[in-house]
């Protein structure tokens, strides 16, 4: 017999980014009944069943499973974890979790890039780490124009979605699904470029190869924080502009916007990033830089910089494709699919699987699924 569960609730709650005061309101209860219905004290009536779940974008049935999916979780790595409300971290973290036990389902079925990543925690520097990565994936000095496409390649799961707030940026989030190492990345879908998301992804990918998933980011002091941050910093330039090939583009016109603009065409690395770089590698005086950067500032181009219309904005791919995989394929209806996720505890709208994958509008649509009665009847002529 199925019974009300009062952490898929907290769940959902959480997910929407609501306090107990905002779902009270919402539904015409009391905050205490909310807390009630969240500790199993009480159990909601069936109309106040139906209306959490027209509230909180649920289907009735969430509320009455549990999920069959063993996964554990580490640290989440937010960029903006100073500046950002906790209600919102707590709601990003809590639809990557989600995230994660839908790619555990569709792991059952479809074989993803195998995650092989270096030893180097101990290494030192974070320009040697960056270095080892990439001579460890035989990138060599060359541009990586697409890093959200070669990370998927290599096993890391990379997703979009809008956010409540413009105050974060990117985070990524350690989990452990059947003894073997998953890494999520999210980035947020607003105000992005080509360059911004190149350089979010390196950040944490810094985060990645530098720092513990075994911590709680959230009893760190500003300092610890910002000394992580300044870590990942270092290594997204590093990795992004390795060291040689940079010093030899900046060899003539090294304080020229122009020439930078050029060079934004090739790394495709926002040219403030770039000018951080050269100054961090002596190639541009601290002055040198001050100036530069409040040419941009003048010209407005810290806000658009050039370009930024230009290069072509990369999307993941790696989830998309696998749910393709499987329809296409007749694996799964879309129909069954969702059956599938909801045998596993997950009975979730289509639209909300959309918006975890970064899938297209309507790529759940059941709509579109070939119905038994569409079949044609074979008729024959007499004979």
């Amino acid at each position: 017999m199925k019974r009300f569960n009062g952490n898929r609730l907290q769940f959902a709650r959480q997910y929407n980014g609501l306090s107990s005061d905002d779902l009270a309101k919402l539904i015409k209860v009391s905050s205490q009944a909310i807390s009630q219905y969240e500790t199993g004290k009480t159990i909601p009536q069936f109309d106040k069943l139906i209306f959490l779940s027209e509230v909180l974008h649920f289907p009735s049935n969430f509320f009455l499973q549990d999920s069959n999916i063993q996964i554990e979780s580490g640290s989440s790595y937010f960029r903006s974890l100073m500046k950002t409300p906790k209600k919102y971290r707590v709601q990003q973290k809590v639809k990557i979790e989600l995230l994660a036990e839908i790619y555990s389902v569709l792991s059952d079925y479809i074989e993803f890039p195998e995650l092989v990543l270096p030893a180097t925690q101990n290494i030192g520097d974070t320009e040697t780490v960056a270095e080892t990565v990439r001579a460890f994936w035989k990138i060599g000095n060359k541009p990586i124009t697409n890093l959200l496409r070669f990370l998927e390649e290599r096993g890391i799961i990379v997703t979009s979605f809008p956010t409540p707030t413009t105050d974060i940026d990117a985070f990524s989030q350690y989990f452990a699904i059947n003894k073997k190492s998953l890494y999520i990345i999210a980035f947020s879908e607003n105000k992005q470029t080509a360059a911004r998301i190149n350089f979010d992804l390196a950040h944490e990918l810094g985060h990645i190869m530098l720092h513990s998933w075994s911590d709680d980011i959230e009893t760190y002091s500003r300092e610890e924080f910002k000394n992580h941050e300044k870590q990942a910093n270092a290594f997204a330039s590093a990795f992004l502009l390795p060291k040689d090939e940079f010093i030899n583009d900046l060899r003539y016109y090294n304080t020229d916007l122009n020439h930078y603009t050029e060079l934004k065409k090739k790394w495709h690395v926002s040219i403030s990033a770039m000018l951080y770089r050269a100054c961090n590698l002596n190639l541009i005086t601290q002055y040198q830089y001050q100036y530069l950067m409040r040419t941009m500032n003048a010209k407005n181009m810290r806000i658009s910089e050039p370009l930024d219309r230009i290069l072509e904005v990369p999307t993941p791919h790696l989830l998309r494709d696998a749910v393709e995989m499987l329809i296409t394929n007749d694996v799964f209806s879309r129909s069954e699919l969702l059956s599938e996720l909801s045998s596993k505890g997950l009975s979730l709208e289509p639209t909300e699987i959309e918006n975890l994958l970064a899938l297209p509008n309507g790529t759940l649509d059941i709509s579109k699924d070939k119905k038994q009665d569409d079949t044609p009847i074979i008729l024959k002529f007499r004979e």
